[in-house]
């Protein structure tokens, strides 16, 4: 492409990801972010397949490593902190991968990446976009007025941006839980492992180590889909000690956390249906355009991945739409992978009685056995073969014998 000038919005994952790949192909960019810094909060992600071929290629990986949140597996345990099943990070049962990490620490390998050579604007938004036949004019909350060749909308779920752009032309699907993630201190409970327990009422908590000498918690349950809206933070802490109190396990050690938590986030988990993901000189990628949700785990492989092929495909195409329309082509099969989830989950396993627990635990204790272990050995090459489930074009490679 001739005209190289990009405005990217939303400096979490895809954003910085796409910059750095875009910055690389001579492209000049500019993100948006509506923080007045970066948002380094979040809880434990994985980095593994494709997003971690990604992270290679971007010299990235031993940073992650270096990061690594100690977690050595998953236990699941049950009201009494016994343990029903274990699965270490070599398991592939286990949510624990080689490459775990904090969310905010990925935010600031990515940023620190790109940073000398990216131009970065915080504590402002879009509130008014012109696209134009040779340019996107965009009018910022600051008041500020600015012409760009493409505006890439890189933000999460509730993007604002994409509103603008694409006003009902997605959807949400509601996949019946809510969830709230906090920092909470350090217990003598807490050790290596990362902790899930359900009690009744539909509740899970999530309970994992990080290397920054606190312990991040989630707490997922069932619940009506607007069960829980336009509720301000305050608001939010006393829905959600109401919602847990009494519910054993750690709850009264949840409930203090959540009192004094500077960081808690709680929404509905929903995946994002968008049937076309670009428009004009616009496009989207990363939760705003395909969100899957934590459930899947599949996020963090959908943002550096999406980005990759988004950044790859502008700079091989010579305009953009046909960049767009392959970059879609490329991405769509994947996402919608990503997006499937196995017949009754989550909800299968959000029990609400104490005999639907009961036998919950024994299933997961039959997985957890050695027979099962066994069995999961013998199908442990054909596992690693699933691990790249999208084919990535050397785009690098393509670019330097282009120059």
């Amino acid at each position: 492409m001739k005209n190289k000038k990009v405005l990217i919005t939303g400096a979490s994952i895809a954003g910085p990801t796409l910059a750095f790949w875009l910055e690389r192909f001579g492209f000049e960019v500019t993100v948006l972010e509506k923080s007045a810094s970066l948002r380094l909060g979040g809880q434990n992600i994985d980095v593994k397949g494709p997003a971690r071929e990604i992270a290679r290629k971007m010299g990235i990986e031993n940073q992650i490593r270096d990061k690594n949140t100690t977690e050595v597996g998953l236990r699941f345990v049950d009201q009494n902190n016994q343990t029903v099943a274990e699965f270490p990070k070599d398991s592939s049962l286990s949510m624990t991968q080689e490459l775990e990490i904090l969310r905010g620490d990925l935010v600031k390998i990515l940023y620190d990446a790109t940073k000398a050579n990216v131009q970065y604007l915080f504590n402002d938004h879009i509130t008014a976009i012109q696209d134009n036949e040779n340019e996107v004019k965009i009018t910022f909350a600051s008041g500020h007025q600015a012409a760009y060749d493409f505006l890439i909308i890189a933000e999460g779920i509730g993007s604002q941006t994409r509103n603008l752009v694409f006003e009902n032309q997605y959807s949400f699907r509601y996949l019946g839980i809510h969830t709230a993630y906090f920092t909470a201190k350090k217990s003598p409970s807490d050790t290596h492992w990362a902790r899930w327990c359900n009690v009744p009422k539909g509740i899970v908590y999530l309970i994992r180590p990080d290397n920054y000498g606190t312990t991040r918690v989630s707490v997922n349950f069932t619940a009506e889909e607007n069960q829980y809206r336009h509720l301000n933070l305050n608001q939010q802490k006393e829905a959600l000690i109401q919602k847990i109190r009494g519910s054993g396990f750690e709850s009264e050690r949840m409930i203090a956390a959540i009192d004094t938590a500077d960081d808690l986030y709680f929404d509905r988990v929903s995946q994002v249906k968008a049937p076309h993901w670009s428009k004009g000189r616009i496009a989207m990628t990363g939760d705003a355009a395909y969100c899957a949700t934590p459930i899947s785990g599949k996020g963090i492989e959908m943002a550096m991945t999406g980005a990759y092929i988004l950044a790859g495909e502008m700079m091989l195409a010579a305009d953009h739409a046909h960049a767009f329309e392959t970059y879609g082509k490329k991405m769509r099969p994947y996402v919608e992978k990503c997006q499937q989830l196995p017949p009754g989950i989550p909800k299968m396993v959000y029990p609400k009685t104490k005999t639907g627990i009961r036998i919950l635990n024994t299933l997961i204790s039959f997985a957890g056995s050695r027979f099962v272990k066994n069995v999961l050995k013998l199908s442990k090459g054909e596992e690693k073969k699933k691990q790249n489930e999208i084919d990535l074009q050397d785009y690098d490679h393509l670019f330097r014998k282009r120059a």
